[in-house]
């Protein structure tokens, strides 16, 4: 079997057509309206709230930022208890705003934050609760709003893999306090760089929206201390035609998850990761877990595939608890986390994105299977 003429890379970004790019920047032309809340940035959040079902959204430049005033806006300090599973953004803002990260083990099933380990890790310096849905997959959010509500403690979502995303038909982004997602070019929706902030309390709004401006509230009042957040117009004019092809693109990562699923059906040791029947997929990532049943392990894989010019990725590897930073904190002790430790070394994403050809997705499942002879 001879490797892919060219790489292919776990994700590629949705693109619109150059000609409705051109029509979209005409008009920011014509307006001269190029950031602060333009006509494009006012379009896109009427847009989104209907497509992620939620009652309020602030847009934001991107997902980290955006994370950072979720934490400001819901005055949370001291220690707030996290997953040590997730993509560094999650666990920094939090030292950027000299929070304590307390890490929690995960659910073997969900890969989220563990409900049934999270009040133990409660102290009185604990005042919120920050759940990662990891790939899409919901933080097992009723039993975490029973506890929250308990201590009195707030809960912030980072829903960067879950555009789309609902429960039931309910949207991902009115669980909880707040929730955050990216619009990164890695993500299924995407404004280049980009995120957003989404709540059920609609006078929560002015709030953000004060503080990812500096805080100006007119002309001549500054009223709280803010910060450089705002999503410009370019950015939300690609949004606004990438919304327009979302639906296509979803099918098409649908198709290629239902072939990954055939073809790696029945290879002992490779587990597909699945969304419950409940749960609407955001088709963000297709992940297998590598387990010791399999002749090599992940990282084997991992290489195997990169001789065929395939580029996987080990999301999320290695834990947060483990990076340099963080890993001399009490709750980062490997003997904690043993869930997490055994699940980093198992996680492999595989490509997805609307543009991969179902013959090769055929032959990514042929080079793992052919491993195991």
């Amino acid at each position: 079997m001879k490797p892919f003429k060219n790489p292919i890379f776990v994700t590629r970004p949705m693109l619109p057509n150059m000609d409705d790019v051109f029509d979209e920047i005409s008009d920011i032309w014509e307006s001269k309206w190029l950031t602060n809340g333009g006509l494009k940035h006012q379009e896109l959040e009427e847009e989104l709230k209907k497509v992620l079902k939620v009652p309020a959204i602030s847009l934001f430049n991107n997902g980290t930022i955006a994370l950072m005033v979720a934490l400001k806006s819901q005055q949370v300090s001291g220690e707030v208890i996290t997953t040590p599973f997730t993509f560094p953004a999650t666990t920094h803002v939090l030292s950027w705003h000299n929070i304590t990260p307390i890490f929690c083990d995960i659910d073997e099933t969900t890969l989220t934050i563990d409900p049934a380990k999270l009040e133990r890790m409660i102290t009185s310096q604990t005042t919120g609760i920050l759940g990662v849905h990891v790939y899409g997959m919901p933080c097992k959010v009723n039993a975490i709003q029973e506890i929250a509500d308990q201590y009195g403690l707030r809960v912030i979502y980072d829903a960067a893999h879950a555009f789309g995303t609902e429960i039931e038909g309910t949207g991902i982004g009115t669980f909880g306090d707040i929730s955050m997602f990216s619009f990164h070019a890695t993500k299924l929706f995407h404004t280049i760089e980009g995120g957003a902030l989404t709540f059920n309390n609609p006078d929560l709004k002015q709030k953000i929206d004060l503080l990812k401006n500096f805080g100006i509230k007119n002309e001549e009042e500054v009223i709280m201390p803010g910060i450089n957040g705002k999503l410009n117009e370019f950015q939300a004019a690609v949004g606004l035609l990438n919304l327009r092809q979302l639906g296509v693109e979803r099918r098409k990562r649908q198709i290629i998850v239902e072939t990954y699923k055939q073809n790696l059906d029945g290879i002992t040791g490779i587990n597909v990761f699945e969304i419950p029947a409940c749960v609407r997929n955001s088709f963000q990532y297709f992940m297998i877990r590598v387990n010791n049943e399999f002749k090599f392990s992940r990282d084997e894989v991992y290489n195997e595939l990169k001789k065929f010019n395939v580029y996987a990725r080990k999301y999320f590897y290695p834990l947060c608890s483990d990076y340099d930073c963080y890993r001399h904190l009490p709750s980062a002790n490997p003997r904690n986390l043993s869930v997490a430790q055994q699940v980093v070394k198992e996680v492999l994403c595989l490509p997805l994105f609307g543009e991969l050809q179902l013959v090769d997705v055929e032959k990514i499942c042929q080079i793992i299977r052919r491993m195991q002879k």
